[in-house]
């Protein structure tokens, strides 16, 4: 006998005083919903590029890229030792590059490489283009309590060509990223009625003092500066950000977190402090909201351009010989080593994503298993944009066959990010500069 009784996926169940209880996914909801795998995206930048000596440094073990071996074997750098327990989930990409790239000041190349976009020439009015996270986050932000989860090493935006965000609204304008573990932790886990209701007073009172001056505002706009006006612009997009994330909360506030161990977050953990115990609770903040299935789409900006912001400081801090950037300009041998060994540092930060993503059950696979995790810099060596050092991992329920290292040639950025939306169920035509998605790739199902 048929059993044609069906129940919402966000049913929950309610007892004695109001309290509920959410239910786990049953195959009374339908095959529509138990079939359906939840579908994430991680974008990870670090700025600089990567090092990658030359063969006269007599230090090629050390390059960021992995060797193939005559027997095809991928041979790991000691720069991405670290990885080697993930092998089977993971690829490096070669040859990738943005067509913009070359034309474009080199050191906005963190504000292009999730967009694509032409930096050197943009549209009458605008700066940016749609970045791959949002577009990303507009299919997937029905699923989950808040569209999009943007994090940096610095808050805000920063400013134009030394952005503090890798993430670009639908409109090309920059969003404003957090950094700070705890108020993290209080906005995907802690945002109850109360807290609910105070943030939306809060942006309403804001919202209502910008329509109050708008006009005035708008005599304004004509007298600002082109940077000034962009900062308006900016302020303006954060508020809308705001009152859309409040938005989506508020439709999920009376269905219960799921219950998870936060034990072991660090969140007092600062950037001004050990830059490990930093980036790890950052990190540990990622799983656990991809856990809870609070938002699908994350990106997280590790350091900025041009020696801007803290994170310049850290291979200072972990004994290195000098900043981030310098080293990013070292032309002799203990200078390249020294940025490998950077490099070897940030290889162990993405080690230890990568095992909590592990650790992590969803209903079919681990969380690394149903996320897309994309890592990687907007140049390769020193402001150079092509062969830009790239590792996907995760995804294997997704159709992601990895290869370890793959290569064709040049190829372009879009043309990968293209693959990613089709193995996300994303089925759009083109994304940014694309020609078409890859073939004979990681992506089976691009």
């Amino acid at each position: 006998m048929t059993n044609s009784f069906r129940i919402d996926r966000r049913a929950f169940l309610k007892g004695l005083g109001g309290a509920t209880l959410a239910l786990p996914v049953l195959d009374v909801m339908g095959a529509e919903v138990t079939d359906r795998l939840p579908r994430r995206f991680c974008a990870i930048y670090t700025a600089n590029g990567m090092s990658l000596p030359l063969k006269d440094h007599g230090i090629s073990e050390w390059r960021w890229f992995p060797a193939v071996a005559e027997s095809g074997e991928v041979v790991y750098s000691k720069s991405t030792e670290p990885l080697l327990p993930f092998r089977k989930q993971i690829s490096f990409m070669g040859g990738l590059y943005h067509p913009n790239g070359p034309k474009a000041d080199p050191h906005t190349c963190s504000d292009m490489w999730l967009t694509g976009a032409p930096l050197q020439n943009p549209k009458p009015g605008t700066y940016n283009t749609a970045g791959l996270d949002q577009v990303i986050a507009q299919h997937t932000k029905q699923y989950c309590r808040q569209p999009s989860l943007t994090l940096s090493i610095d808050a805000g935006t920063g400013f134009l060509s030394r952005t503090g965000t890798i993430s670009y609204s639908l409109e090309g304008r920059a969003i404003l990223a957090e950094n700070k573990p705890r108020r993290v932790f209080e906005r995907l886990f802690s945002l109850d009625r109360a807290s609910l209701k105070t943030e939306h007073e809060r942006l309403q009172r804001r919202i209502k003092l910008v329509d109050a001056v708008a006009e005035n505002a708008r005599a304004l706009n004509q007298k600002l500066g082109k940077t000034d006006r962009e900062r308006m612009e900016q302020y303006l997009t954060s508020l809308n950000e705001v009152e859309a994330r409040l938005a989506a909360s508020e439709k999920w506030i009376d269905i219960p977190l799921k219950k998870q161990d936060y034990s072991h977050l660090k969140l007092d953990a600062t950037n001004e402090g050990d830059p490990s115990e930093y980036y790890k609770t950052m990190f540990d903040l990622i799983a656990l909201a991809f856990d809870a299935d609070i938002t699908r789409s994350v990106a997280f900006m590790l350091n900025r351009e041009d020696g801007m912001g803290i994170s310049d400081t850290f291979p200072l801090k972990l004994g290195l010989s000098k900043t981030h950037h310098n080293l990013s300009h070292a032309t002799d041998k203990e200078g390249q080593l020294n940025f490998a060994k950077y490099d070897l540092f940030l290889s162990q930060q993405i080690a230890h994503f990568l095992a909590r993503m592990n650790e992590y059950k969803d209903r079919s696979g681990s969380l690394l298993d149903n996320t897309i995790v994309l890592f990687g810099s907007g140049a390769s060596t020193t402001h150079n944009p092509h062969n830009l050092p790239t590792m996907i991992a995760g995804g294997a329920n997704m159709g992601i066959k990895h290869a370890g290292y793959w290569r064709n040639g040049e190829t372009r950025m879009s043309n990968v990010y293209l693959s990613i939306l089709h193995s996300l169920g994303i089925e759009q035509e083109s994304f940014s500069d694309s020609t078409g998605t890859l073939s004979n790739s990681i992506f089976s199902r691009a």
